[in-house]
């Protein structure tokens, strides 16, 4: 049978309508009761943790119990087993995860009290949403009793308490997709799941109870009202997830929750998804119900990391905009040098994939100011907008027309195409310290900071809420804190940033990767760079952009090369990729 496709050009269209005259964040989503951190299996997967064994000293005991906490079994059995009768009873291991680094001590203070010390890696919630340590020494005292002939512990924190390396084996990193306020694109909100065949389900009941505090202001959630008649069930590479809707829920709604269903359970190793209401069909005019179910193949136009077509990268040299395919100069009096820029950015048309909106910051213009903001289309005349005494390199995201930039380090201006330069509120910006880099993520849903403070740069994300009359950043959040002197940021997809900072062991900048909610810091190779990198671009599906020593460089085959192999490397610096 030959599949049908709707092309995924009309959803957008739809979810308009979902999103039309209200708020982005439902007011009714239902209460969910979730019983299990992430739904630990009923059988043994991976590594299964030992048993007490007899005459263990309390160090032994602690350490077992830490390690049998990695257990996917239900209830942690064997865990329970390193614990006294009744705090075995009362023990719940439900409360979300505390996780620590694997370089941790035991120490037995006085008998039968053992203190375990170590770095606090971060926590996780019953969501399953990851919130990252600041980096702080983790504490907590055991108390144990030998009343049973064999020391037990007496008094266990509810939740688990586990090791990085345990954590990372035994839960898998999952996004739960919900839609930009455009409805144009799935935004990822990363949630970890305990390794094992109940994730489908378990990933279902994360999107119908919400996004996550972090970023709930700034989605929609098109499942909310929804309630799983049944659990998701699975046959081969097909998920099927059967719902009870609200009453007066829209075809809109409908649609753009089974895109979203689709987008979410499709990281699952699943190919297709069905969604049924009440056990039939969805039955949505114009959306064929197909018995192999769907793929996000039919709903493309949502992916969350798109990359426009003929959207190249740039850079700037002299004050004129460079091409960094090979260094040309872009079209226009731009690429001529005639403002004389230091940054820019440009927007580009989701329709036609053609480059828009142009903003670049001059600190050459005439007239007296420190820095100009001048704006116009790609490739033609640019005029100035704003003054002040700095301004960041500026920003944009692929769902709006718009350039974003933060003046004299604290205030946020946006610029829609066509309009006046307008002040977004974020007030607890200037509180962070001095902004020296702005970047929207590609959603346009998420902001990601540098700011300068007492020890120097640091990295914040914060939320794009969008009501009726006001734009607004706010719920910033440190998502790499361990990192000291960041220069850069980039986002080298929706879910992933890519930055620049001090390695104090190098004793030189060096590149980053780390996931929006501060998990899997990772450094990044610096072969062929010839010396420090000051500024990075990144962007989804394409190569990323560094300067360092004045010269222009990208990332190939893992290492860093210049922007034509075998060709001398080309000064240049501020590279960005237009959005």
């Amino acid at each position: 049978m030959t599949r049908l496709r709707r092309p995924a050009a009309v959803l957008p269209l739809l979810v308009v309508v979902l999103l039309a005259g209200c708020s982005t964040v439902p007011s009714d989503s239902p209460t969910i009761e979730i019983t299990q951190v992430a739904a630990p299996t009923d059988s043994a997967v991976g590594i299964e943790p030992l048993r007490p064994e007899a005459g263990a000293t309390p160090e032994e005991v602690v350490r077992g119990f830490i390690d049998a906490s990695a257990s996917v079994v239900r209830n942690h059995p064997v865990a329970r087993q390193f614990l006294s009768q009744d705090a075995a009873r009362n023990w719940s291991d439900s409360d979300g995860v505390t996780v620590i680094s694997q370089d941790f001590a035991l120490v037995q203070t006085r008998s039968g009290t053992v203190d375990v010390t170590g770095s606090l890696v971060g926590a996780l919630d019953q969501r399953g949403v990851f919130s990252v340590g600041t980096g702080t020494i983790f504490n907590r005292s055991f108390t144990l009793s030998d009343d049973s002939g064999e020391w037990r512990i007496t008094d266990p924190p509810d939740g688990l308490l586990l090791l990085e390396p345990d954590f990372s084996r035994t839960y898998d990193a999952v996004d739960a997709y919900f839609l930009d306020p455009t409805g144009t694109r799935v935004v990822p909100d990363p949630r970890y799941l305990v390794t094992g065949e109940a994730q489908p389900n378990a990933l279902v009941e994360r999107l119908i109870a919400g996004a996550s505090p972090a970023i709930a202001a700034g989605v929609a959630n098109p499942l909310a009202g929804a309630e799983l008649r049944s659990t998701v069930s699975v046959a081969g590479a097909m998920a099927t997830v059967d719902l009870t809707w609200p009453s007066d829920v829209t075809d809109a709604t409908l649609e753009a929750a089974s895109a979203q269903l689709t987008w979410s359970l499709s990281q699952l190793e699943l190919n297709s998804v069905e969604v049924l209401r009440d056990g039939q069909p969805l039955g949505v005019p114009g959306v064929p119900d197909v018995p192999d179910g769907r793929s996000t193949g039919d709903w493309a136009g949502l992916n969350p990391d798109g990359a426009p077509v003929g959207a190249v990268g740039h850079y700037l040299a002299d004050g004129g905009l460079r091409l960094a395919t090979d260094g040309s100069a872009a079209p226009g009096p731009a690429g001529q040098g005639v403002y004389g820029l230091s940054s820019a950015a440009v927007s580009v048309d989701a329709r036609t994939s053609g480059l828009g909106l142009m903003a670049g910051v001059s600190t050459t213009a005439p007239g007296g100011a420190p820095a100009t903001l001048f704006a116009g289309l790609y490739g033609g005349d640019l005029a100035p907008v704003l003054t002040g005494s700095a301004f960041t390199d500026p920003t944009t995201a692929g769902t709006r027309a718009e350039v974003w930039t933060v003046r004299d380090g604290a205030e946020v201006v946006r610029l829609p195409s066509g309009g006046s330069p307008q002040t977004v509120s974020a007030t607890t910006l200037p509180g962070l310290g001095r902004a020296t880099t702005f970047e929207l993520s590609p959603d346009g849903v998420r902001a990601a900071v540098v700011v300068q403070g007492p020890e120097g740069g640091q990295l914040y994300v914060g939320t794009v809420v969008r009501d009726e009359d006001t734009v607004s950043v706010r719920d910033w959040r440190s998502v790499a804190p361990t990192l000291r002197q960041v220069v850069d940021v980039g986002w080298r997809n929706a879910g992933l940033l890519m930055l620049l900072a001090d390695d104090p062991s190098a004793e030189r900048t060096v590149p980053y990767t780390v996931g929006v909610d501060g998990w899997g810091l990772q450094a990044t190779t610096t072969s062929g760079l010839p010396g420090q990198p000051t500024a990075i671009a990144a962007a989804p599906g394409r190569q990323p952009l560094i300067s360092a020593d004045g010269t222009m460089w990208t990332l190939a085959g893992g290492n860093w090369t210049t922007l034509v192999r075998g060709a001398e490397p080309r000064p240049g610096t501020a590279p960005f990729y237009p959005m």
